[in-house]
Parts: structure tokens; sequence; C-alpha cells
């Protein structure tokens, strides 16, 4: 299958960057009623609509939501780019619809999309209420979870760019996790059918990003959406859609996840299970803390009237001004960072450091300074 070909066909190109609201999916919302359903599922704290978009006709269900953290928008790019895949009327695309039915959630968090925040508009994560079910965008999803009965889940996040695979030095650029049902993290036959399709993702990933899939924690906690529904018996896939090298606006990434969603649909088709489906899923390195935005190393301080050689590293805030995201560097460690990487690295080799504020940087300082005479602004160099 000729993914590359076949991504560049489907993608919404009206989606782009990573400040995605309803106000940028209602006008494409409105073209998908030639091919699917689409309808308003129920409204947020802030009354904006919650839509959902229904497409097939075939026997396995797939229920899958988005942006429940509002910020995290990389895997509703990807589904509307899989919405135009689905809307093609070719033979492959036809006997995909007769094969499964669809339930998507695109924006479940619409007042945290447009706020960009992780939280809801009453400050509740969503991913931490399905048990209390305290919000209505939390009740919207149980409530189509009970209607639709799925035979699968899709709980779509995004993560932030310190995770990396392992200790390999790459990122983390998707992540994947069959969500425990129990305390005890073991292994029924519904987290094994979601191990078996995180494994045909995986696969078909690494011919494209080889080294750079990742498995995320899967301690437990019931109050979590996937955990709940992994509980409630139905194979529940968490996906987390991260960083690609340069690529902080996640159109790399985007692309990725869609590969996973195309591939994933035959593993779940054939159904077919192998004895050593945990064994390979295990084998998927673990994600860790252990990048940085960006990394100096071997920089001359003055501390306390005295030259020494350190390190130090800075990480974006991503803040959203006039509907625009921004990426602003400040200093986050100074010391040791023998264990961790940056996506940007700069040895100084002795380099004297210098900002406005005077000769050592200071933690949740802008990452403003000079190095030796060079300029950095915003984490880079101005060389």
């Amino acid at each position: 299958m000729d993914y590359e070909k076949i991504f560049a066909d489907s993608k919404q190109e009206k989606l782009h960057g990573r400040y995605i609201c309803n106000d940028h999916i209602e006008p494409i919302l409105e073209t998908l009623s030639a091919s699917g359903s689409v309808e308003i599922l129920g409204q947020s704290v802030s009354e904006k609509n919650i839509y959902g978009y229904r497409i097939g006709h075939g026997k396995t269900k797939i229920l899958a939501w988005s942006q429940m953290h509002g910020n995290e928008s990389t895997c509703t790019k990807a589904l509307f780019d899989f919405f135009n895949f689905l809307s093609e009327k070719s033979a492959m695309q036809q006997k995909i619809l007769s094969e499964y039915t669809f339930q998507f959630i695109p924006i479940l968090n619409p007042d945290g999309a447009e706020a960009y925040t992780r939280v809801n508009a009453n400050d509740v994560d969503l991913n931490r209420d399905a048990q209390d079910q305290s919000q209505p965008e939390s009740v919207i999803l149980r409530k189509v979870y009970d209607t639709f009965r799925p035979d699968y889940c899709y709980n779509m996040h995004d993560q932030r760019t310190i995770f990396g695979v392992a200790d390999t030095g790459k990122p983390a650029t998707v992540s994947f996790l069959a969500p425990s049902f129990n305390a005890a993290r073991d292994h029924n036959e519904v987290r094994l059918k979601a191990i078996k399709v995180i494994n045909a993702m995986d696969k078909t990933l690494q011919e494209f990003i080889p080294g750079q899939v990742g498995r995320f924690d899967d301690g437990f906690n019931i109050n979590c959406v996937g955990d709940t529904f992994q509980f409630l018996g139905t194979p529940t896939i968490l996906f987390e859609a991260g960083h690609f090298q340069g690529d902080y606006e996640r159109e790399i990434t985007r692309k990725y996840v869609f590969f996973a969603l195309l591939s994933g649909l035959k593993s779940i088709h054939e159904n077919v299970i192998v004895n050593n489906e945990i064994d390979y899923y295990l084998i998927i390195p673990q994600n860790n803390p252990n990048f940085f935005d960006f990394v100096y190393k071997n920089i001359k301080i003055n501390y306390d009237s005295s030259d020494i050689i350190t390190n130090f590293a800075a990480q974006y805030k991503e803040e959203l001004v006039d509907k625009t995201i921004n990426f602003n560097a400040f200093v986050v460690k100074i010391g040791n960072l023998d264990d961790f990487f940056g996506h940007s690295e700069f040895d100084g080799g002795g380099a004297k450091y210098s900002d406005i504020h005077g000769h050592l940087p200071q933690l949740d300082q802008k990452a403003d300074f000079f190095l030796d005479g060079v300029g950095f602004v915003n984490g880079s160099s101005l060389k």
C-alpha cells in the first residue's frame, strides 16, 4: 500500500498548525454530509457544539475522539485527513465502509480547544472524569459509547516534546498504549485485541520512522477514559502524537497518525491473534521524558566571582496570542544534563554566557542571551 500517496491525496489542506477549534472544523463538517452523517451530540460547558460524524455500514464499529484535551490537535487533523480518504468512491474505500462503521468526535472539548488549554471551561481534565462524569463533555462521550456500543475505541491525544523513545536519543513521534483494565496490569482477551492493533500500526510506522514509536506508561487509573472503557470490555487504543524533528506544527506527525489509522484496519478485520502479540508489544520501547527543545553544553558562566563550565536547557511554552500559537523558549534546567537530549543541541566549547541581566542563566528566564558575543533569541542562534 502506498501510504505516502494515499495521504497526499487525502490531506485536508484547510487544517494546519497547532490551533484547531470549532471555527476551523465547522465549514468542513458542512461538506461531509454527502458521504456520512454529521450531528450535534450536545454542548460544552460554554454551550459550544460538540459534533459527531458517522460513516460506514459495516459490522465492526470504531469510536474515535480527539481533543479531549483542547490543546492537543494533531490527531484532529489526522482524522479529517481520514475523513477525506473515506469519502473517496474507490473500491478500497467502499470495502472499508462495508466492513466498518465509524463514529468520530473530532473535538470533544471545544472550550479548551478555543482557549488552547488542556482542561475544559470548568478547569476539569476530562480524561480524569470517566467515573464522576461531572462535566457535560464527559456525559456526551459516555452516552455515545453506551448507545453506539463500539467494538474498538481510539482515544486520541498529543504528547509534549519532552518525550523520547527510551534512551535512544530519538523523539517519540507517535506513541501507543493498550490501557490496563486493572491495577495488576493483566492481559485479558480485550486488552490483547488492542495490543494486536497497536503491533500492526507499529510495524507499518517502523518502515517510515524507525525507532521513533514509543509505548506509553500503562499505570491503571479507573478515572481515565481509556482505562474505564478497557475495564468495560472494549479494546481501547491510546494514540499520542508527538514530535518529529523540526516539526513543531505537527504537520509531519499528522501524516504518521494517518498511516496508523489506515494500517490498523487490516489487523482488526483479520481478527487473528498470534502467540507472541504481548512479547512484540512489550518490545516497543517505553516513553521517557528525557528531551528538551534546546540543550546548551559546555558553557562558561560566572558564578560567585569564578568562571565555571556548566550546561543548561530551554523549553518552549506554547502561548495563544490573537488565535496564533507562539513558541516562547524559557530556561528550565541548569547543571548536569548527561541523561537528556535536545531537539536542538549546541556545544559551546567553553563559550562565555552573558545576557542583559548578568553572567549566568536563571530558571524561567526568557532564552535570550549571548555566547562569546553570538546572540541567541528565543533559544536559537542568530549566527
